[in-house]
């Protein structure tokens, strides 16, 4: 059994949290520049232009790529052979979320309850902390900050079987011309299709979360990946909504076993950031 100390978890968190919000990752960066050379529309470019530049600025002077650095959600795999110890594993999560919002001066959002006092946690804790038992000894951390502009824009449909893939598109669709502007396009949607209502939800987050070079593994729903791209591409929407081709640079789709009588659908949007740091312990 492999140890990981909790301390080195807190550390790894803090840096995740700093880098992910100051650093836009390569992938992303690489689609917006790819955009920005294929984006027919004046006003698209300059747009995409402006976010290339931005995003420049935030990686050489360590500032945030956006002034909502969002709640830190983290996606962990625990490795089932691997011990952590010196404390509880969520404590040296929050504890990391702590560390690097508040010695990164990035904004702090979180509020103690959602109703009625909404006060103010003062250091973004707590974390929105997804869990996965896996095979093997070590801890895969990745950590996505999820600004509410784009959260916001989440929906959830509980389809039935007879609505099919027209029902899943129509669903996509509405979500992204519902977001608009206000979801700081171009987006990457994340879709999670199957599973209850909360699975399909979680399986849309962690959608939203992947890599943008990235497919799914089963071939079927990686072309619909790409017809669901070229869908949403064609609304016109464009860079900061204010038209154009390049209203999304990905749509992902995770996907669950599910009831022989439902049919869930849940999108969730990323805005242009699309923002994450992973790292193995």
């Amino acid at each position: 059994m492999r140890e990981i100390a909790s301390t080195v978890i807190t550390k790894a968190v803090a840096e995740l949290a700093i880098k992910a919000n100051c650093i836009l990752p390569a992938d992303v960066y690489g689609s917006l520049k790819k955009a920005l050379g294929t984006e027919p529309s004046a006003v698209g470019k300059d747009v995409l232009g402006q976010l290339l530049q931005n995003a420049d600025i935030a990686k050489n002077e360590t500032m945030p790529i956006c002034q909502d650095t969002g709640l830190a959600v983290i996606f962990a795999e625990v490795g089932q052979d691997a011990r952590i110890t010196g404390g509880a594993f969520e404590d040296a999560v929050n504890e990391g979320v702590r560390r690097g919002y508040v010695d990164g001066y990035l904004r702090k959002s979180a509020v103690e309850e959602p109703l009625f006092e909404r006060k103010n946690t003062k250091d973004n804790t707590p974390a929105i902390i997804h869990t996965r038992i896996v095979p093997g000894d070590s801890l895969r951390l990745r950590l996505a900050p999820k600004g509410a502009g784009s959260e916001n824009k989440g929906i959830l449909k509980m389809l039935v079987p007879a609505d099919g893939i027209e029902g899943v598109k129509q669903a996509v669709l509405e979500a992204v011309k519902a977001a608009g502007p206000n979801a700081c396009p171009p987006m990457v949607v994340g879709v999670g299709i199957g599973g209850n209502m909360e699975i399909a939800c979680l399986c849309a987050k962690r959608a939203c979360a992947r890599d943008i070079d990235s497919k799914n593994h089963d071939p079927r729903y990686a072309a619909f990946e790409e017809e669901l791209l070229a869908l949403v591409n064609k609304t016109g929407i464009g860079p900061a909504g204010l038209g154009g081709k390049t209203t999304s640079i990905k749509v992902n789709v995770e996907w669950y076993p599910t009831h022989i009588a439902s049919l869930p659908v849940a999108v969730n949007i990323n805005c242009h950031a699309a923002r994450h740091a992973e790292i193995i312990l």
